[in-house]
C-alpha cells in the first residue's frame, strides 16, 4: 500500500464534506450551553480576570506570558460590542459586569479547529485522507480539548499555535518536494509556510513557556533527518527517489531553521509583550522574563493541590481535575454558583465538570505511543550496529520508522521536560505530547482498517467504535449536564478520580 497513492478526484468531495461534518459537530458541542454555570470557572478566576484588567488598562500577572490575556479580551470587547450573551447570564466577578458568553466564546471557536489542524498535519505526513479523518474525528472526540474549550483557559491557545507551527513546517517542506519533482512553478510559499511556521511557535511560547515543547521537537525530527542524511553521505534513505516530507526536512538548511525556527519564533514572542508593557512603561521585556521564573519556583510541591499529579501519571490518566462540581435537591432548582455543596445523599441532581480525556482514547493512545517508542528505540540500536560496522551506508529508513520517529519526538519533547519540574503539576499539562500520542493510534487503525489481514480490521474497528462510545457515556462530564448521584458514581471509574 503506497504511503502517497495516486490523487483520486473522485474521494475530494467526500473528504471535504466529512472534514465539514467534524468541524460542525466541534463547534456545536462548544457553544451548546457555553453559558451554563454562571460564575468563573476553575482558572477562568485567573484568565478572565486577567483580560478584563487589561482591557481597563492595569496589568495583572499571572505567571505566565500575556497572549492570553490579550485573546480573550478581544473576544470580551467584540462580545460587548454586538451584545453577544443572555443579560441573564452576567455576572461581575471578572471585574466588569460580562455575560459568560462573552469571555468564553473565543476559546470555544478556536478548540473547534484543533481537529482540523490535527487532521491536516496527519494528511501532510502521510498524504493519507482516511488518516487525516480518523486523527480528526479521534481529536474532535477527546474528551479534555472539549472542557478546555468551553471555559477561558489558555492551553487551548497552546496546544493551537504549537499543532500550527507543525502543520506550516511540513508544507513548507512538502512544497520544497513538489518544487523538486517540478509538480508546481517557484512561487514564495516556501518562505511564507516558515515564517508562519515561526510565527505559530512563537505564539505558543507566548501562551506558556512549555509551548516551546513544540519547537523542540520540530528541532529534534529536522535534527535526526540531517544526521541520518550525513550518515549515508547524502544518499536517499528509502533507498529511492522519495517524498516523503519527513526525510525530505533535510530541504530546511541552518539558514532556513535560524529564520524560520529561531528568529521568527523570538520576535513573535518578544512582540506579544509589547501590549502589556505599554501599560506601565517603567517594566521591561527582561525583568517580566524574570518574573516568570520567580513566579514558577515558588509555586510549591506535588501537595499544594489536591489535584496535583506527577508527569508519569498522565499517561494513563490517573488524576483527572474537577474543574466544576455543585448539587441540588431538584431539577427545578438554580444550580449553585457559590461554595456551599449540599452533601451528595441530600442531593437529586449533580452538575459537575471533569478535565477527564476520553479514557479509551487516552489508554489506547499511550499504549500506541509507548509501543512506538520501543521500536524506534529498536531500530536506534540497529542503526548504532550499522554504524559501529563502518557501514553507514546501509541504514535505511522506511516511511513507517519516519513516521513513528515523528510522532515519538513530538511527544516526548513535550513530555520529558516536565520529569525535572518540582512544582505542582497538572494533568493538562499532558496536552501537547498527547496530541501526537492520538496521531499514534489514529495511524495504527488507519493502518489496521487497510490490512488484509481481518483481526487488524476487526481491532481497529474496535477501537474507534470504544472511543465514541466513551465519548458519549462521559460527555455529561464534559458539558456539565445534570446527573443523578447513581449517575454521577457510575462515571468516576477509579478513586483517584474523584
Amino acid at each position: 500500500m503506497s504511503l502517497y497513492p495516486k490523487h483520486d478526484s473522485r474521494l475530494t468531495p467526500w473528504f471535504w464534506v466529512s472534514i465539514a461534518v467534524l468541524f460542525l459537530v466541534a463547534i456545536a458541542l462548544r457553544f451548546w450551553g457555553l453559558s451554563r454555570f454562571n460564575t468563573l470557572v476553575f482558572d477562568e478566576v485567573y484568565y478572565a480576570k486577567f483580560a478584563t484588567a487589561f482591557l481597563q488598562n492595569r496589568q495583572e500577572f499571572g505567571g505566565h506570558p500575556p497572549l492570553t490575556n490579550y485573546i480573550i479580551a478581544v473576544g470580551i470587547a467584540i462580545a460587548q460590542r454586538f451584545g453577544w450573551g443572555n443579560p441573564a447570564d452576567s455576572n461581575d466577578l471578572a471585574g466588569m459586569m460580562l455575560t459568560t458568553f462573552s469571555y468564553r466564546w473565543v476559546n470555544a471557536l478556536t478548540g473547534a479547529f484543533i481537529p482540523l489542524v490535527i487532521a491536516a498535519i496527519a494528511y501532510q505526513i502521510t498524504h493519507r485522507r482516511s488518516y487525516a479523518l480518523i486523527a480528526g474525528l479521534f481529536a474532535t472526540l477527546e474528551g479534555m480539548i472539549l472542557v478546555e474549550s468551553r471555559y477561558a483557559l489558555n492551553n487551548v491557545y497552546l496546544i493551537l499555535f504549537g499543532l500550527l507551527g507543525h502543520l506550516f513546517v511540513l508544507m513548507a517542506v512538502n512544497h520544497k518536494v513538489r518544487q523538486h519533482t517540478s509538480e508546481e512553478s517557484n512561487l514564495p510559499w516556501f518562505l511564507v509556510y516558515l515564517v508562519l511556521a515561526g510565527v505559530g511557535f512563537g505564539a505558543s511560547a507566548g501562551i506558556k513557556w512549555n509551548g516551546l515543547g513544540f519547537l523542540l521537537s520540530a528541532y529534534l525530527i529536522w535534527g535526526i533527518a540531517w544526521i541520518l542524511h550525513w550518515l549515508r553521505r547524502g544518499r536517499s534513505l528509502s533507498g529511492a527517489r522519495s517524498t516523503n516530507p519527513l526525510e525530505k526536512l533535510t530541504q530546511l538548511h541552518i539558514g532556513h531553521v535560524l529564520f524560520g525556527l529561531a528568529l521568527v519564533p523570538a520576535v513573535t514572542y518578544y512582540i506579544s509583550w509589547i501590549p502589556y508593557i505599554q501599560i506601565d512603561p517603567s517594566t521591561s521585556f527582561w525583568e517580566w522574563q524574570h518574573q516568570v521564573i520567580d513566579y514558577h519556583s515558588r509555586v510549591g510541591g506535588m501537595d499544594a493541590h489536591p489535584y496535583c499529579s506527577p508527569w508519569y501519571s498522565w499517561l494513563y490518566m490517573v488524576r483527572p481535575v474537577a474543574y466544576f462540581y455543585q448539587t441540588t435537591r431538584s431539577m427545578n432548582d438554580p444550580i449553585p454558583v457559590g461554595e456551599t455543596v449540599i452533601p451528595q445523599e441530600q442531593a437529586a441532581v449533580v452538575y459537575d465538570v471533569h478535565a477527564l480525556g476520553n479514557p479509551f482514547l487516552w489508554w489506547f493512545s499511550s499504549t500506541a505511543i509507548l509501543l512506538m517508542v520501543g521500536a524506534v528505540l529498536q531500530q536506534t540500536w540497529t542503526w548504532a550496529t550499522v554504524v559501529a560496522r563502518q557501514n553507514a551506508k546501509g541504514i535505511t529508513v522506511d516511511t513507517t520508522t519516519w513516521l513513528m520517529l515523528y510522532l515519538v519526538l513530538g511527544w516526548a519533547a513535550n513530555l520529558l521536560p516536565w520529569m525535572k519540574v518540582s512544582r505542582c503539576t497538572f494533568i493538562y499539562h499532558y496536552m501537547g505530547s498527547s496530541m501526537f500520542a492520538l496521531l499514534a493510534i489514529a495511524l495504527l487503525c488507519d493502518r489496521w482498517l487497510h490490512s488484509p489481514e481481518r483481526w487488524k480490521q476487526g481491532t481497529s474497528i474496535t477501537i474507534i467504535f470504544l472511543v465514541i462510545a466513551a465519548f458519549l457515556f462521559w460527555l455529561p462530564l464534559y458539558l456539565g449536564l445534570p446527573l443523578s448521584p447513581a449517575e454521577f458514581r457510575l462515571r468516576q471509574w477509579f478513586p483517584s478520580w474523584v
